[in-house]
């Protein structure tokens, strides 16, 4: 799994040597692991790059605040340093997607300094002691999203609770311009569509643009909106792997480099598929709702 790669930091600060394999997960295109390994370097780790077939290898007799500066707002990277390190961190170009902001919540109640979550630049006053609390997560936006288009697809409607409407507000955005009825409240989210849905132009990009993780959702439900719509990829190059699957449901989407454009058809079929990635499995549940 993708997510392999976050052991590293937290075991490192805690034990002072870490070794972790090369991190799996879905093929969506480009995923190195550079940003990762340079924070950690920031922070006094060695690192030792094992090769095919042998983990990387991370040792720090003691980790030291710094400056970090990263060329990419990644989320996993912004997530992976610091808390552990003595001295103050400062951490410039960071993600700013909710999870960031969830993780801070958490490692302040257990005791870290943290200053600047869901912002650009993050200040970790790091060498705290930590200790137990009790913690509850908020609701998952993707899967939240998830939800929420196969309602406007279907033309149905949803009730959804444990939901943030700021942490959605890109979601929301798009799903109002699909049409239907939105009602928020603390907590709680109620959509009602109103028929087909409306065909529109999206572009996928870092919080708070709208989540390459839900780009695919999208796609399976624009194939059947009424009119012409376009989707613009700029997180991953891979991302479109689902597109041959939704072909296969009867979808009308044609690439062009970055850019999926999708003719609205008024219903799809019933077909055997294979999801690609993750989300694509997802898009692909949403489809065969929507297909006949």
């Amino acid at each position: 799994m993708r997510s392999s790669i976050l052991l590293l930091g937290p075991l490192l600060g805690r034990l002072g040597e870490a070794a972790v394999y090369e991190p799996g997960g879905c093929m969506i295109g480009k995923r190195p692991i550079d940003l990762h390994l340079m924070a950690l370097k920031r922070l006094g780790a060695a690192v030792e790059e094992g090769g095919e077939g042998k983990p990387l290898t991370a040792r720090a007799g003691r980790l030291s605040g710094a400056m970090v500066e990263f060329p990419y707002p990644s989320v996993g990277e912004t997530e992976n340093a610091a808390v552990a390190a003595s001295g103050r961190t400062v951490l410039t170009g960071c993600a700013r997607e909710p999870e960031i902001e969830e993780l801070c919540r958490f490692l302040t109640a257990m005791g870290a300094s943290i200053r600047g979550a869901g912002s650009r630049v993050i200040t970790i006053e790091g060498g705290l002691a930590l200790h137990d609390c009790h913690y509850r997560a908020g609701g998952d936006r993707i899967v939240a999203g998830t939800y929420l288009l196969a309602a406007a697809g279907t033309g149905g409607e949803i009730v959804l609770t444990g939901a943030g409407a700021r942490e959605l507000c890109p979601v929301l955005c798009v799903l109002k311009r699909l049409g239907g009825f939105l009602y928020e409240e603390e907590g709680l989210l109620f959509f009602k569509s109103q028929g087909r849905p409306a065909a529109l132009t999206a572009v996928t990009g870092p919080h708070p643009g709208f989540p390459t993780d839900l780009q695919s959702v999208l796609m399976a439900v624009l194939s059947v909106a009424d009119g012409e719509s376009a989707v613009r990829e700029t997180v991953f190059e891979s991302r479109f792997a689902t597109v041959g699957e939704l072909v296969k449901l009867g979808a009308d989407i044609a690439l062009s480099g970055d850019t999926a454009r999708i003719r609205g058809l008024g219903c799809l079929k019933g077909a055997s598929v294979e999801a690609k990635d993750l989300r694509g499995g997802a898009a692909l549940a949403v489809a065969g709702l929507l297909a006949d």
